[in-house]
């Protein structure tokens, strides 16, 4: 490597050490084939740690990746001269810039600068976006266009990922996990929440996953596998089962969204005897406890007419849901989850694991008074986890 490189690395690395980097661009491409423009880099605090953050400007993305400054100097290593021939060095005190030649020659010049400069450690405006539709993978899950522009007939699913990616931010941030987070999505289908799932933990907190989304349909499972190795994600896979079959060895959060049928307690089940710290469900389908509820007979003045009878089977599917969970040791919530108009399937069920004493025998009075009063002989739940209330 040219002696004028190593100058200017060793610039950087004294900059980084003495917490007088500001900021940092690269520039001009060796090749003006290459998809990527140009770098920029600035110092970013992150969990009081001290970062680098590199965000990559392609020609229709950004991409944005954190490097300790060891990582960091390995990465500008790789890429002067051979990615760019243009860097720039913007410390508190001095510009340098590097500059090389198509011949392969490097020089340096140096500025002093007058104003008073000092490190902004926050993270970058982009970084503040729950869901960037820039990113590639948009576009090839088809919401977005070639230039990250959400189509007209995708804006309300769109609108739905969104508001998924603030609740499950809200769920996930004041937890505390040690290492890598395991995460199945059940039934994750054409993977667009599973998408969004990953790339808010991994991009905006920061964490380490081990995302598998579940899915029976082996044409999908295909397509997005073929998807995740095109852009390189990381702790992200999909897995041909069916949920009811899914077995994971360790489990911290088990979401599972409209799961059709009784797969929303297979799911549940599964969370609970993996001993998933989180539990998110949206329900879907409730069959199961209707029928239970015609054989009986036992109408009131709201069940004896068909679209009440409808909707309170609802009520009481998802009821003893919560309350299952509840006796497991599970603190549970309700929330909205996307408006109406959207979707009728607007309820999301929220299991957080406590650690009181699980198998409460007043939980379990509440659930077999539910079921009496309704003429239930038995809850799917139930049989899923070998119960009887």
């Amino acid at each position: 490597m040219p002696e004028n490189i190593e100058k200017f690395l060793n610039r950087v690395a004294e900059a980084a050490e003495k917490s007088a980097l500001v900021k940092m661009t690269l520039s001009k491409p060796a090749d003006k084939r290459d998809d990527l423009r140009n770098v920029y880099v600035k110092p970013v605090l992150i969990k009081e740690k001290r970062l680098f953050a590199f965000t990559y400007h392609y020609e229709r993305r950004d991409e944005v990746k954190n490097y300790d400054a060891a990582q960091m100097l390995g990465t500008l290593r790789e890429m002067l001269p051979s990615r760019f021939q243009n860097a720039v060095l913007f410390t508190v005190s001095e510009d340098v810039t590097l500059l090389v030649s198509s011949k392969g020659k490097a020089t340096i010049q140096t500025k002093q600068v007058q104003e008073n400069r000092e490190q902004n450690l926050e993270h970058d405006k982009q970084k503040n976006r729950l869901i960037n539709p820039a990113n590639p993978w948009w576009y090839q899950l088809g919401l977005t266009t070639r230039e990250g522009k959400i189509t007209a007939d995708m804006q309300h699913k769109f609108k739905q990922i969104y508001k998924y990616a603030e609740i499950v931010e809200s769920l996930i941030k004041p937890m505390k996990f040690n290492g890598t987070v395991h995460i199945a999505d059940m039934g994750a289908g054409k993977g667009y929440l599973t998408f969004a799932l990953h790339e808010l933990l991994t991009q905006r907190l920061q964490m380490e996953v081990d995302i598998k989304g579940v899915e029976i349909r082996p044409d999908l499972v295909l397509k997005i596998n073929e998807i995740i190795k095109a852009d390189g994600l990381k702790g992200l896979e999909f897995v041909e089962s069916s949920i009811e079959a899914y077995h994971p060895e360790k489990l911290d959060v088990l979401i599972a969204l409209h799961a059709c049928n009784t797969a929303t307690d297979d799911a549940i089940a599964s969370g609970i005897k993996a001993g998933a710290e989180l539990i998110v469900c949206a329900p879907c389908c409730h069959k199961q406890i209707r029928q239970e509820m015609e054989r009986s007979g036992r109408f009131d003045a709201i069940t004896r007419y068909g679209i009440f009878l409808e909707r309170q089977a609802v009520m009481i599917t998802d009821t003893i849901r919560a309350l299952i969970l509840e006796y497991f040791g599970y603190k549970t919530q309700v929330m909205e989850f996307i408006e109406m108009e959207h979707t009728p399937k607007n309820v999301l069920l929220v299991g957080r694991k406590t650690s009181k004493n699980a198998k409460d025998p007043k939980i379990a009075q509440q659930i077999a008074d539910l079921k009496a009063r309704y003429g239930i002989e038995s809850h799917y739940l139930e049989t899923a986890l070998g119960l009887k209330f």
